[in-house]
């Protein structure tokens, strides 16, 4: 997959588990995912849909580290390579 499918494949995911109200149109790479109404616990949800999305497998501690959409990115590149 390349750089923008995997973007664009995550904000879709991200959009379908959130359950607040974001203008996805403005969110870009350096957008924070806990400014998108995700919290600890609808976190979880997120990481079991990715896996999902992208039919991959990971360690939830893996994305402990991921603060931001370009993080998540490019976590997934290295995944789905």
């Amino acid at each position: 997959m390349t750089h923008d499918e995997i973007l664009k494949k995550l904000h879709g995911i991200m959009k379908s588990t959130t359950r607040e109200n974001v203008d996805w149109d403005s969110i870009s790479e350096a957008s924070r995912v806990d400014a998108l109404g995700f919290d600890s616990l609808s976190i979880l949800d997120l990481m079991y849909d990715i896996q999902q999305g992208f039919e991959i497998e990971f360690d939830p501690s893996e994305l402990v580290h991921l603060k931001t959409v370009g993080d998540f990115v490019a976590f997934l590149e290295t995944r789905t390579a």
